[in-house]
């Protein structure tokens, strides 16, 4: 176990980070470099958009001290919920109301899951997005059901969208921009930045051991924040702005080289 001073805090994105975009593999390099990363002391951290429920596949197979959810809105220790910010049942459903009144697809992510509204899909991006992800966590369409307590949502603009009236309705949430149409919708004060703070706060550990991996524009958070940052050889060029160490992609197995790179194992 190393001291304090040496001890590292490592926060991984999920998709093309540590998974690649078109599956839930991981390679089999990352799972080695990260038993190994714990074993000299290092903590490890899954810091993801996905809400808990998206995540279950990982907390059973991937080593690791916690996972960071759904942008800062959940943050799990060692299987234990630490930290939860959902959003209250009215204003869930003035949510729901809104997204509909301006045309706008949506899901709802929460711990419980992910729901859809039950009209169906307009366009064939949307009718794939809904199918994946029927599939890979077993949700059907209907979003007014008592269980559907969410933390945060996305929002698709499908064209004919009155994207004005929706940002206005939404001025108690962050809006990270996707790009080509899709809106991340996390409450104001949430963030991937803001459990990173909660678990250096809790370790009782500098900024400087904190160290991100990560490749799209919801990890711009992580990046802003921490001083050592890790692009995956595949990112998004708005992480160029903050000079990260560019890795390789995740099939060339690109967490664990940057990691022996800069002498993390």
């Amino acid at each position: 176990m190393r001291n304090d001073c040496e001890r590292k805090v490592l926060f991984f994105d999920v998709d093309g980070t540590l998974v690649d975009e078109a599956g839930k593999d991981i390679p089999e390099s990352t799972v080695k470099a990260l038993v190994k990363a714990m074993e000299k002391g290092h903590l490890v951290f899954v810091n993801s958009g996905r809400a808990r429920c998206m995540l279950k596949f990982l907390e059973e197979t991937l080593p690791a001290d916690g996972f960071l959810c759904g942008c800062g809105t959940q943050i799990v220790v060692k299987g234990e919920s630490r930290f939860h910010r959902t959003l209250s049942r009215e204003r869930g459903e003035e949510i729901k109301k809104l997204l509909s009144d301006c045309r706008l697809a949506a899901w709802l992510e929460g711990e419980g899951g992910v729901w859809f509204p039950d009209d169906e899909p307009r366009t064939e991006r949307t009718r794939r997005m809904r199918e994946s992800m029927m599939r890979d966590y077993g949700m059907v369409p209907g979003w007014d059901g008592p269980e559907v307590v969410f933390d945060k949502f996305c929002a698709l603009d499908e064209g004919g969208c009155d994207l004005e009236r929706f940002f206005a309705g939404i001025p108690d949430m962050d809006v990270i921009d996707r790009g080509d149409g899709m809106y991340e919708c996390v409450p104001a004060g949430c963030s991937k930045a803001t459990a990173m703070d909660w678990v250096l706060k809790e370790y009782g550990l500098p900024l400087e051991s904190a160290y991100v991996f990560g490749d799209s524009t919801n990890d711009i958070p992580m990046f802003e924040f921490a001083p050592n940052r890790i692009a995956m050889g595949v990112h998004a060029p708005e992480l160029e702005q903050f000079n990260p160490f560019i890795t390789k992609t995740v099939e060339e197995g690109g967490v664990a080289w940057a990691m022996e790179q800069l002498g993390i194992i």
